[in-house]
This record gives C-alpha cells, structure tokens and sequence, in this order.
C-alpha cells in the first residue's frame, strides 16, 4: 500500500484491538510513554514493557497494560504501532512500505476510503515517531564498525556469533548484564534529557567506550528489532 492509496478508518473505541497483541516498541516509543505517563523511563520499563523495554506489557487476560475499560490509559502518549493501526509499517530491503492489517476480532472500527494511506497516519501523528526511528537507526552502522575492530572473524564463525548474539538479545530473562541495553530504554537513569540527540549521543559514547563485543552485538540486535527490523539488519550492511 502507498501512501496515496485510498484509505480511511473511523475508531469506535470498543477495545479490541487492544488485546492479544505483540507491539514492539523503539527507545523513542518509551520516552513518550514516560512523558505521557508522568513516570520515569525506567519506571516505565518496570511497569508496562517486558523483554528490557522493547515489548508493551499484555495481562493473561490478553488486554494490554495500559487499558483500563475500552480506553488507553496511555492515548497521548501511544507507541508508533498503536497509532498506525489498522495499518501496519513493513520494512523490506526495497524499502518500507503500508500494510493493511486483519482487524481484530469483533472490532467495531470502520473502514473506507474517504481520504488516503498516508493522510490516516499523518493525522495520528507518526511522523516524529518516523523520524526517531531513522535517527536511532544511526548507531547501528557503529555497532558494526566496532565489533569489525574487535573481532577476529577469521577465527571466529559469524554465524555463530551473531546467533548468539540474536538468542541474547531477545532473552525475557536470564539475560547478560548489557548497560547499553539498559541505557537505550532507560535515558532518563543516565541524566539524558527528553531530546533524541542527547540520548543517541549517550549511547554513542557508550558503544564506543565498550570492549565487550558480545554487549555491543546484543545491542545492535536489541535496538535493530526495535525500530522494526529483523535482526539482520544488525549485521548485514546495506
């Protein structure tokens, strides 16, 4: 889908789209949710996210965290994918394209085609979203270029290392202390400011001054899934 498709959908707010879901959410996601919220980053970590930050918390239940009722708690201050909904954001290596999503069972949404694609995310304000994602993009071509300086790949499988690398990255428990990690859904534990260029800047520094290799690549993998791609995108130059 493009974004002059014809498009539009009308929100009857009953809710269903708001259960049994799994939304990935990027650094960015969770500054927004502490600001909307009140809270701290890290308290927002702790209270509506799993998997370290990057995951928004679902009840057994099956409804989100943040749901009280059929309203979102949380509405100012909602993740990228709840704001494209029932549109969804796919990131191929042609480049990134609209997808429209099954809608969920029971939902009372309307779907037409009054106005287009892209004037339906544009209204629930995803552009600054959009924008963050490329800006934290930024640092996975530093990942790389570190752990090319530290790793011996001719001794050491690729691979192997990137599996693991993978496997830890994606840990809901058991994981490795990885403070690059903790730092890129925790800006505000390490003084950052709500701005995106002082909390890449923190993590820049981070990964430079880190001599783990196995921290740095979890860390590639960790923030390349967050903002949308697979894990590949951590270690495959485009």
């Amino acid at each position: 889908m493009e974004r002059g498709t014809p498009f539009s959908y009308q929100c009857n707010q009953c809710g269903r789209c708001c259960h049994d879901k799994v939304i990935t959410l990027s650094p960015y996601d969770v500054i927004r949710l502490a600001r909307a919220s009140g809270i701290s980053t890290g308290q927002v970590v702790r209270r509506y996210t799993i998997r370290r930050g990057s995951v928004l918390r679902f009840l057994p239940q099956g409804g989100c965290v943040a749901l009280e009722g059929a309203r979102c708690s949380l509405h100012r201050g909602r993740p990228l994918a709840c704001r494209l909904y029932p549109l969804g954001l796919e990131r191929t290596p042609e480049g990134d394209r609209l997808v429209r999503l099954e809608p969920a069972p029971g939902s009372l949404g309307v779907y037409g085609d009054a106005s287009t694609a892209g004037d339906f995310i544009d209204a629930n304000g995803t552009a600054e979203y959009l924008d963050a994602i490329e800006r934290y993009r930024t640092l996975i071509p530093l990942c790389r270029m570190r752990i090319k300086a530290m790793v011996d790949f001719e001794r050491i499988e690729p691979r192997e290392f990137w599996r693991r690398a993978v496997v830890e990255a994606m840990l809901e428990s058991a994981y490795d202390p990885n403070p690059i990690i903790d730092a890129m859904f925790d800006p505000d534990a390490h003084r950052c400011d709500s701005s995106i260029p002082a909390h890449i800047a923190t993590l820049e520094e981070m990964i430079r001054r880190e001599i783990d290799c196995n921290r740095i690549a979890g860390a590639a993998v960790m923030l390349a899934v967050s903002l949308g791609y697979t894990p590949r995108e951590a270690f495959v130059e485009r």
